[in-house]
């Protein structure tokens, strides 16, 4: 039996402090960030995607920047340029908002495709060309992309290749009633996010505290059982009747990475089928697509991730 590292279990525990009801959603976004994978937060204004961002790397003392993308950002405002100094007559290197190691990148779907290929390849590669010179991202370069999913003016909806990179989508659900009404009492006794002074938050980790966590995770047992269970539910998914397009490779791969994540965050060393089924919704729910009947037949993609999960029978 393993331990889960207790400055993660702090760490969880301060962001369900600032961050009232979604727990759900930060156990998630830990299992991501232990998995060393991107993520998508989609949900209404108002639900605290980027105060939890912003909490998340004041925490862990991490770098953050934070870009606001619209229509006319350019690729070079996001990776940096080079600039000629009149005085020296030399160029000089100034470099973008993506060499940090939490990068925010609100509504990524409003910035046009050259712009979000220039963030994706970066995410992918790890690393950022500018004329020619390949300039390193710091170790546990991480980003964290948010989309409104009720505005579709003027948006430029990422390609089913560029969404696989993301390990996960996270859907940002209204708090319950009661967690709510937290919210209120907290307003009442003088706490505003907008006038948060997160600086002031006591750091429960460090940046190398993560990466010593992710080497741990990469060491918890997967038994073969656990193995072909896997691969049983990636085929079921690429010959389900309602989707056009199954789970990639890369998926694969993931599903095992982030499965190991969550049984190690919950203190096993190692993976249990309940890990595997855990994962499926916010690891699938971006790369499978549904066929044109199954959405006429108004199909949400999380019961049909159900579904398939359902036709595989669970290992003992």
């Amino acid at each position: 039996m393993s331990e889960t590292h207790p400055i993660l279990i702090r760490l969880g525990q301060g962001l369900n402090q600032v961050i009232v009801g979604q727990s759900s959603l930060i156990q998630q976004l830990l299992v991501a960030l232990l998995a060393g994978g991107h993520v998508i937060l989609e949900g209404v204004p108002g639900t605290g995607k980027t105060l939890l961002v912003k909490v998340l790397a004041q925490l862990i003392q991490g770098d953050f920047r934070r870009i606001q993308l619209t229509p006319d950002v350019l690729p070079s405002d996001i990776t940096g340029t080079n600039i000629f100094d009149l005085n020296s007559r030399n160029f000089t290197l100034k470099k973008g908002p993506i060499f940090t190691e939490v990068l925010l990148a609100d509504e990524i779907n409003r910035t046009p495709p050259k712009t979000q290929a220039a963030l994706l390849e970066a995410m992918e590669e790890m690393q950022v060309t500018l004329d020619g010179e390949s300039l390193p991202l710091p170790d546990l370069f991480w980003v964290i992309a948010t989309q409104n999913p009720l505005e579709f003016e003027g948006t430029y909806p990422l390609p089913e290749a560029q969404l696989d990179r993301f390990l996960f989508k996270l859907m940002v659900d209204y708090p319950d009633q009661a967690a709510e009404k937290q919210m209120l009492l907290n307003r009442q006794a003088g706490f505003a996010a907008r006038r948060l002074d997160i600086s002031r938050l006591k750091p429960i980790a460090t940046v190398a505290d993560i990466l010593q966590a992710r080497q741990a995770v990469k060491e918890v047992k997967v038994s073969e059982a656990i193995v072909d269970y896997l691969l049983a539910l990636v085929r079921t998914s690429r010959q389900y009747p309602d989707l056009t397009l199954g789970a990639s490779p890369r998926a694969t791969g993931a599903w095992l990475q982030t499965s190991q994540a969550l049984a190690w965050l919950t203190g096993r060393d190692f993976v249990t089928p309940d890990d595997v089924k855990a994962v499926a919704s916010p690891l699938l729910r971006h790369r499978l697509i549904l066929k044109p009947e199954a959405m006429l037949d108004a199909l949400q993609m999380d019961a049909v991730i159900a579904s398939v999960i359902n036709q595989v029978p669970v290992p003992r």
